[in-house]
């Protein structure tokens, strides 16, 4: 038979299913995919149930229910002083990753240039390389995750088309700064090109951090296709309701690309994010305090096991040093022995990298679950450090 697909053929499964499964293969606590162990907002949750039941359960239009694109509008008012029409600025997509996939499909062309920061969301590589588009990599280095300004410009050039990027970023918990971000808004004006802007952490940043969007800076409206996701905003992963806001003049394109990916979107779920983007600002100031402080709980945790634990301003997830615990392979065998031997998963950040010689020796682990999984997740750890002590010592 003749081959399949070149690029998916040579995809391997992603990482997050890969250790997931291993989680569930050895009883294992799965500090590694980023989804919360407990439900979002009953009022949210009601709304969508009530939605099933009221006779409006066929097609809703493609670029989503009324109730919904005026919600996305009315949010990006309230939050950011951002002025958006609902009825020719919204996009509802299934989910932030095919909100991605669109916006990327809705400016690229074969051979245009994109330029993608890592370490990185694993869908974006290779949807740019699907699209005939030309990635073109700046990385980011830890501790301190700052942007290598020098780098990133000498990546933009006649044939750059986008950049695409993450904040607050995911695995980093780097929360973008106002110079950052307006050296990024200065290079897509000089090369007269788009930014798709991955915001979907937008309310989960922590310590005084505020996520500040690349479509508020001077020059930049018009550019930016601007990324959420209910999922992440109400801990609903499993809805799959994410949403683009874009000038006009992109929004037709986003809206075709969506519609030849997944049309449209289930529209009780919608009907009922827009209840949830609705809610007071109560409960958005809970959100990231409540997170805040299972992040403190597990990086204090770790860290008082020797780990080196990096700051995380935004996002689910810290970032932890094992060679301060003396472990001397790389991330991945960390994170798989880890996995069978302490009951404990995490995702090795080597995975976020697709260029050559990643930084081998950080672990992530995901905070949004409950403080006493948390807890359980730091005994079973600490329990098998101890363990590996005592090995060591009976082999010297």
């Amino acid at each position: 038979m003749k081959p399949m697909n070149d690029l998916l053929s040579a995809t391997g499964t992603t990482i997050f299913t890969v250790m997931s499964a291993l989680a569930v293969q050895h009883g294992a606590i799965n500090l590694g995919q980023g989804f919360p162990d407990y439900d979002g907002p009953p009022d949210v949750v009601k709304a969508a149930a009530d939605a099933l039941m009221d006779g409006r359960n066929q097609y809703p239009p493609l670029t989503g229910v009324p109730e919904l694109r005026q919600a996305v509008a009315a949010a990006n008012q309230r939050f950011y002083g951002i002025e958006v029409d609902p009825n020719a600025e919204v996009v509802v997509t299934s989910g932030a990753t095919e909100a991605i996939t669109a916006a990327l499909m809705a400016v690229l062309n074969p051979g245009d240039e994109c330029v993608l920061i890592e370490p990185l969301y694993d869908t974006y590589l290779p949807v740019v390389k699907l699209l005939g588009a030309v990635p073109k990599l700046v990385r980011l280095s830890p501790p301190k995750w700052e942007l290598p300004r020098a780098e990133l410009a000498a990546a933009f050039g006649p044939k750059t088309k986008a950049i695409l990027f993450n904040t607050p970023m995911n695995p980093t918990g780097k929360v973008f700064t106002a110079a950052e971000l307006a050296f990024i808004a200065d290079l897509v004006q000089r090369h007269d090109c788009y930014a798709v802007c991955d915001e979907v952490y937008e309310h989960l940043t922590y310590d005084g951090w505020k996520h500040i969007p690349l479509m508020t800076l001077p020059g930049m409206r018009e550019r930016c296709l601007r990324i959420g996701s209910a999922g992440k905003t109400f801990n609903l992963t499993g809805w799959k309701v994410g949403y683009v806001t874009c000038d006009r003049s992109l929004a037709p394109n986003v809206a075709k690309a969506h519609q030849n990916l997944t049309f449209t979107t289930a529209p009780n779920l919608q009907r009922a994010v827009a209840v949830g983007l609705a809610k007071d600002d109560a409960y958005f100031a809970s959100l990231s305090g409540e997170l805040a402080a299972k992040r403190d709980f597990l990086a204090a945790g770790l860290s008082e096991l020797g780990f080196q634990v990096l700051p995380a301003q935004g996002s689910y997830f810290v970032t932890a040093d094992i060679r301060s615990i003396g472990f001397t392979g790389d991330d991945v065998a960390f994170c798989r022995t880890l996995t069978e031997e302490a009951k404990v998963t995490a995702i090795p950040v080597t995975a976020f990298y697709a260029g050559e010689n990643p930084p081998s020796h950080y672990a992530r682990f995901a905070f949004c679950k409950n403080e006493s999984v948390l807890r359980e997740a730091l005994g079973r750890i600490s329990a098998w450090m101890a363990a590996r002590k005592g090995t060591q010592r009976e082999a010297g």
